[in-house]
């Protein structure tokens, strides 16, 4: 699922065409992962430990941040096998301190340290009563990222990241994906097959007790809430306070979460354009139904003749999906969307929406591997989409196979093309992506519901593009009666950034222990544009 929105969207959602069409073709290649059992191997070593808090060393980062690192088994069934360590970032409490929240920022592969470091001013509320603290989750960012390879030192033949295959026809892109599984394994080194949510909850509780916590107090968005989900069934007896904004589904497959997600980006690109044409400047003109065409014809224009582009790869349709998308997660984000699209029409110029997916920062382009730390300069351009991919396929264990795909793939594409015409095929391949790889956990879909735990928040978003407001809904119905939702009435992905109402409400919860009663709502801004509290990560 997307990451969390923000008004200056970060590296981490796209790095450049050949990242946009990695993100569609599917990553890494995640083996088995490990569940919890009443025959543990030993970890006391890994929960003796306390995190050591210094200056941040990565100019990346702001001053006044603090950095630190926990070391976590690699497997741990077979915690001798070897370790990775996960780096942490805080802005320490200025009230009194009731211990640490952890913020997730979504993806997933968004990274935590580099999210709370650039929106940190978000969530200062909390350092009333809190250390703050995000964290890079194996695989991602700076915590020995995970990668396909950045298509600079590959031939240029059909196994090239940059070329698309229509999903008409599926045994040309079943072959790139079975070619793009090699390249995973071997740009991503031993962390690849332990990647996934179930040991990234395991991780979560090893950090919870090197940050010195008896329990886990947590604000996740998107992705972030089937984490905090995960963790309150494994550990439903460590919970603390925990807020879930933007929910995430426990239960259905990547292709009916395609579904799902094409038809919100569908919806909120028509919200998109109702307000693009009141405007002079819309390049679409002012003509609701022409633009609408128009923007479908652009995809289609540019999927069959890419143009080049400063990010070293040719810009396709897809990746003109890619970067709308991520331009619709927040209305803030609407005339910067305008702007580049203006700029793509007009002049052929792409960098006015690829800065849209990528914030305008420069992209890393390093490629060091190895269990420990790595610096912002160091992470990979596509570990983004590397990890999102090789995360999705490591927690869904649906793995159709090629006959039944290629039988399926004619309903399928009218399905998704009935979703959305823009966002369709986009979607579709999600279908495909995990094609080939190792069969993901069962736990996720099967073990993660009645949870004996503390009491959880979760916010529903009634116009999220990206998370439907009805998973809210199933998903605090699978949780059990620990789940309280909070109905936020406004528009955009998640609502802590965007609704004050959802933010007071949720700080309320995460500082004071203060619920809101089950069912109970939050109104859209008078303004319909957001709290205005700054970016959402």
């Amino acid at each position: 699922m997307p990451a969390m929105p923000r008004n200056r969207p970060a590296v981490r959602r796209c790095a450049g065409a050949g990242a946009v069409a990695l993100a569609l073709l599917g990553a890494g290649l995640p083996a088995a992962v490990a569940t919890p059992s009443s025959k543990e191997p030993d970890l006391s070593r890994f929960y003796r430990q306390k995190a050591h808090w210094t200056a941040c060393k990565d100019v990346e980062l702001p001053k006044d941040m603090q950095c630190a690192r926990v070391t976590v088994p690699l497997d741990y069934a077979k915690p001798a096998k070897g370790t990775i360590d996960l780096a942490l970032s805080r802005y320490r409490a200025t009230g009194k301190s009731q211990g640490s929240v952890l913020l997730n920022f979504g993806g997933p592969g968004g990274s935590g340290v580099s999210g709370l470091g650039q929106d940190g001013k978000d969530f200062m509320s909390l350092t009333n009563g809190y250390d703050v603290v995000g964290f890079d989750p194996r695989g991602v960012g700076r915590s020995s990222p995970v990668s396909c390879g950045d298509g600079l030192d590959e031939p240029s033949d059909d196994t090239s990241t940059d070329k698309v295959p229509d999903v008409a026809h599926p045994q040309a892109l079943m072959k790139i994906l079975k070619q793009l599984t090699v390249r995973c394994t071997e740009h991503s080194g031993p962390v690849l097959p332990h990647i996934g949510t179930v040991n990234a909850s395991r991780d979560l509780d090893v950090i919870r007790q090197a940050l010195g916590d008896k329990k886990l107090n947590y604000l996740g968005f998107s992705y972030g809430t089937k984490l905090g989900a995960v963790y309150a069934a494994q550990f439903p007896h460590k919970v603390g306070r925990m807020a879930l904004d933007g929910v995430d589904t426990l239960t259905e497959s990547l292709a009916e979460q395609g579904v799902a997600g094409a038809q919100g980006q569908q919806q909120a690109l028509d919200d998109f354009l109702d307000w693009c044409v009141t405007d002079r400047g819309c390049p679409f003109g002012q003509d609701r139904r022409k633009a609408g065409e128009a923007v479908v014809e652009l995809v289609r224009s540019l999927d069959e003749n890419p143009v080049p582009s400063d990010f070293g790869g040719p810009f396709s349709g897809q990746d003109l999906v890619g970067a709308i998308g991520q331009g619709l997660y927040s209305r803030d984000l609407w005339p910067l969307l305008e702007r580049g699209l203006a700029s793509l029409i007009e002049d052929g110029d792409t960098r006015g929406v690829q800065n849209v997916a990528s914030g305008g920062y420069a992209l890393p382009v390093g490629q060091r591997r190895g269990s420990g730390l790595v610096d912002s300069a160091d992470i990979p351009v596509d570990n983004l989409s590397a990890a999102l991919m090789a995360i999705n396929c490591a927690d869904d264990p649906d793995r159709p196979s090629a006959g039944r795909l290629t039988q399926d793939v004619d309903r399928l594409r009218k399905e998704y093309q009935q979703a959305s015409p823009v966002f369709g095929r986009f979607r579709l391949t999600q279908v495909l992506l995990c094609y080939g790889r190792p069969r993901g956990t069962d736990f996720i879909r099967d073990e993660v519901k009645d949870v004996s735990s503390a009491p959880m928040l979760l916010v529903g978003t009634r116009g999220d593009p990206a998370t439907p407001y009805r998973w809210a809904i199933e998903t605090a119905k699978r949780l059990g009666p620990s789940a309280v939702v909070l109905d936020n009435r406004g528009d955009g992905h998640t609502g802590y950034t965007s609704s004050k109402c959802v933010h007071g409400k949720v700080d309320d919860f995460l500082l004071y222990g203060t619920l809101p009663a089950d069912g109970s709502s939050c109104p859209a801004d008078a303004d319909g544009r957001g709290a205005g509290t700054g970016s959402a990560g």
